[in-house]
C-alpha cells in the first residue's frame, strides 16, 4: 500500500493529490479547496460517482477522482479507500489551517430527507453518525452500494482529515434521499469549514495549532 500526498500550485495554493494503491485498489485524487465545484469523477461504483458529484458541487471543492478496484468482489475496499484519500488529500491542502473559519454547519432537505451535518477543522478525528432508519445499512441503492458504506465514507475522511463530524439524519424514508442528503450536508458544512475568514490571521485556536 503507498499513499503518496503532493502539493501542487504556489505556496497560497490550496490543492493536493494523492496516488493511493493496494492489492484491492488503485486511486488518483485531486482537489482544489478553492475552486468552483467542478469534478470529474469515475469510481466505477455509479451511485458513489453520483455522491462525490455532489459533495465536490455542494463544497465549491474542486474534485478529480479516477480509480479501480475489485468491485467484483464488493465495493467496499474502494469505496472506503478512495474515502481514505479524500481525507489525506483534504489534511494536505489545509495545510496548518491559518486563516480558516474551521466550523461548519449545514442542515439540508432533499424531498423527505432531512439531514444535519457539523465541522469542525479540529485536528481530532471524531465521527458521530446517527439517525439512519432500521434497515437502512442493508439497502442496496442502484443495485450495489450498501447503505452501511454512507458511514465508511465519513468514517474514513473524518480520520484522515483530522475532523470533528456530526452527522444527524433527522428524516428520512427513500435511501437514495437519505444518503444524498447526509453527503450534500457533509459538503455544505465543510465548505464553510474550510473557507478563508478575511478577519482570521492566524489560526483560529486559543492553543495555536490545529
Amino acid at each position: 500500500m503507498s499513499t503518496v500526498p503532493t502539493p501542487s500550485g504556489g505556496a497560497a495554493a490550496r490543492t493536493s493529490r494523492v496516488s493511493r494503491t493496494t492489492s484491492e485498489s488503485s486511486i488518483e485524487l485531486s482537489i482544489d479547496l478553492d475552486g468552483t465545484g467542478a469534478s470529474s469523477i469515475d469510481t466505477s461504483v455509479p451511485f458513489y460517482d453520483h455522491l462525490l458529484t455532489a459533495l465536490s458541487k455542494h463544497s465549491l471543492i474542486d474534485l478529480e477522482v479516477k480509480a479501480t478496484g475489485d468491485t467484483h468482489i464488493d465495493v467496499h475496499h474502494t469505496v472506503e479507500d478512495i474515502g481514505i484519500a479524500f481525507g489525506t488529500a483534504l489534511k494536505e491542502a489545509l495545510g496548518d489551517k491559518r486563516g480558516i473559519r474551521r466550523y461548519g454547519d449545514a442542515l439540508v432537505p432533499l424531498d423527505e430527507a432531512l439531514v444535519q451535518a457539523v465541522v469542525d477543522v479540529s485536528g481530532r478525528p471524531y465521527l458521530v453518525h446517527s439517525g439512519e432508519p432500521a434497515g437502512f445499512e442493508f439497502h442496496l441503492i442502484g443495485g450495489h452500494f450498501t447503505g452501511s458504506m454512507v458511514r465508511h465514507v465519513f468514517e474514513a475522511i473524518t480520520f484522515h482529515a483530522g475532523l470533528t463530524v456530526h452527522v444527524t439524519v433527522q428524516g428520512g424514508r427513500d435511501p437514495h434521499h437519505i444518503a444524498e442528503a447526509e453527503f450534500k450536508a457533509f459538503a455544505r458544512a465543510l465548505r464553510a469549514a474550510v473557507e478563508l475568514d478575511p478577519r482570521v490571521t492566524g489560526i483560529p485556536s486559543t492553543k495555536g495549532a490545529l
